[in-house]
């Protein structure tokens, strides 16, 4: 097991899994709160098909985004990415550059509003050919791929 700190994610990801987690439960929440509204649950229960989806709701929007950026991290050091991740199922990813084939730095809306990136490096072979590193400022994740770049020109002289 490695043994070098990680370096945490931009706080920002936090908002930004907070902002899709809200949009995702957003539907449930007006179906339940519309259905009880409507009276179609039998009088003592109206509340409790209301009350379920906006507690699973805080839980996916204030809860899990904590969880999950707290358990990620990385270190980078000068032949190797290491890409820590995971809740429930941890993940602990080393990416020597010498396997990397391409790099991608991408934003979505969320993503670029808030000033974050994710950096993707892909490798030869097929199982797990590319390592996501998602939540980075945009000039770190453009700096980081700079400095891969680097290295694998480097290599291949």
């Amino acid at each position: 097991m490695d043994t070098e700190p990680l370096t945490q994610l931009d706080p920002a990801y936090t908002t930004v899994m907070r902002i899709e987690g809200a949009i995702i439960v957003a539907p449930f929440l007006i179906v339940a709160l519309g259905l009880g509204l409507a009276g179609a649950f039998p009088a003592p229960w109206t509340w409790v098909p209301m009350a379920v989806p906006v507690l699973i709701a805080l839980v996916f929007v204030l809860l899990v985004p904590i969880k999950r950026y707290l358990s990620r991290g990385y270190h980078m050091s000068s032949d190797r990415l290491r890409v820590v991740k995971g809740v429930m199922f941890h993940a602990d990813t080393v990416v020597p550059f010498s396997r990397v084939q391409h790099l991608d730095v991408e934003q979505g809306p969320l993503e670029r509003a808030f000033g974050i990136a994710r950096l993707i490096l892909h490798t030869a072979g097929t199982h797990n050919s590319s390592v996501t590193l998602p939540g980075l400022r945009h000039g770190d994740a453009v700096t980081m791929r700079e400095e891969i770049r680097a290295h694998v020109k480097r290599e291949s002289l």
